[in-house]
């Protein structure tokens, strides 16, 4: 996760200066981990966004974190309501170049999770829209860069998260709104390599859009008014056909369309280094799992799901707590157990990667809320049998898709 924030960084300040970047470039001193934050290593280019995602995750677990590690988020904010990726003086002003809208975006949605913020959540959700581009979208850094398909799609999951509705969120010059953003970045039905899929942004010189897995994960749940941790939605019945991006409903299936087709040989995404050879991209994977499942598709998601909880053990372990978050999310839209995802315990692993959470249940209050539940359930099978199983054997069942990342272009 974190490198692959740096990378999105460099990526849209290189494209910004319009030259390649440097051949050599001093990396800065890696700055110390304060406490109440969550994960071990250097927080300068993720800070915000894994502690985000952290409370993101741990609400899903009924999991409330410490007060001390809400403390540490809230005193990021900045006086106009911004975050950036990491301040390591809170005593000193905010760097208006290094302001980050993504990590805005994941804070408001984590400040909602939380509960009880809603001030600091006003204020970011107001300061989000004072540099809403007039595209629609946002960029990773405002006024450097134009808008990019991630970033504009984690701000529509903060609006969202905050009460609004996104595509009522229109930009100051043009009257265009997130969803119309998020449209300009979607591949025609045609593209040879990419038909459906959505791109990070548009190649600076030719402005010929690429297929971005990640990006099209991105925008898929962000054309569905939805955040990071999305859930399951209605199931899609058009399969993966690709009609016209029109809409945004159209756009996120076309995007969960070429997901599907993309992840179908192999369960995973595929990531290729310079230099290397391809492996799997198991982040993004866990991205392109939670995108399916919010659109409606599950079969393929749930088959990614199994090949993460098989193989995703030791990247998250390695990378801390954003990707257990990440698989948490995963777990979560496909309906299995975080606490046993291939016989890890996510919920516990990212626990410990920060301070002990104030209300983790207990292993007796957990059983009893289970005991509870099934005697409701039971009773309720019953009711059901004595009025006819007939009466709800035509019912769909659907879930309310509930409040995802940049990635440089590939």
């Amino acid at each position: 996760m974190t490198v692959r924030r740096c990378a999105a960084a460099l990526a849209a300040a290189t494209a910004v200066l319009g030259a390649a970047a440097p051949a050599a470039v001093a990396a800065p001193s890696p700055a110390a981990v304060p406490p109440g934050l969550y994960g071990a290593k250097d927080p300068t280019y993720d800070g915000v966004f894994r502690q985000s995602l952290a409370f993101l995750a741990q609400e899903k677990a009924d999991v409330t974190p410490a007060g001390q590690a809400v403390g540490w988020l809230t005193g990021q904010q900045c006086a106009d309501g911004s975050f950036m990726a990491f301040r390591a003086d809170t005593a000193k002003a905010c760097d208006a170049t290094k302001l980050d809208t993504n990590a805005t975006a994941a804070a408001v949605q984590a400040l909602v999770a939380v509960g009880g913020h809603t001030d600091a959540v006003k204020k970011s959700v107001t300061w989000l829209k004072s540099v809403q581009q007039d595209d629609g979208g946002w960029p990773y850094t405002p006024g450097m860069g134009g808008s990019d398909a991630n970033s504009t799609a984690i701000v529509i999951g903060a609006l969202a998260a905050a009460g609004e509705k996104p595509a009522d969120v229109k930009s100051a010059k043009g009257g265009k709104s997130p969803l119309d953003a998020l449209l300009t970045f979607a591949l025609p039905c045609d593209d040879p390599d990419g038909a459906g899929a959505f791109a990070f942004q548009p190649d600076p010189k030719t402005q010929k859009l690429y297929a971005n897995p990640d990006a099209t994960a991105a925008a898929v749940t962000g054309s569905l008014g939805k955040g990071l941790a999305a859930t399951a939605g209605s199931p899609d019945t058009k399969g993966t056909a690709c009609a016209k991006a029109s809409t945004p409903e159209q756009g996120a299936h076309n995007g969960a369309a070429y997901l599907a087709r993309t992840l179908a040989p192999t369960g995973f995404l595929k990531s290729a280094m310079p230099g290397a050879t391809d492996q799997p991209d198991v982040g993004n994977t866990a991205d392109a799992v939670v995108a399916l499942a919010a659109a409606g598709l599950p079969d393929q998601a749930k088959k990614s799901a199994d090949w993460l909880a098989k193989n995703a053990a030791a990247w998250a372990k390695e990378n801390g707590p954003a990707a257990y978050a990440q698989l948490v999310f995963a777990a979560d839209a496909t309906g299995a157990d975080p606490k046993n995802f291939g016989g890890t315990d996510l919920v516990k692993a990212l626990n410990a990667t920060g301070p002990a959470p104030e209300a983790a249940a207990s292993s007796s209050a957990e059983k009893k809320d289970d005991a509870q539940k099934s005697e409701k359930k039971n009773d309720g099978i019953s009711v059901w049998w004595i009025v006819g199983v007939g009466l709800v054997a035509g019912i769909g069942v659907g879930f309310l898709i509930s409040g995802r990342k940049k990635n440089q272009q590939l």
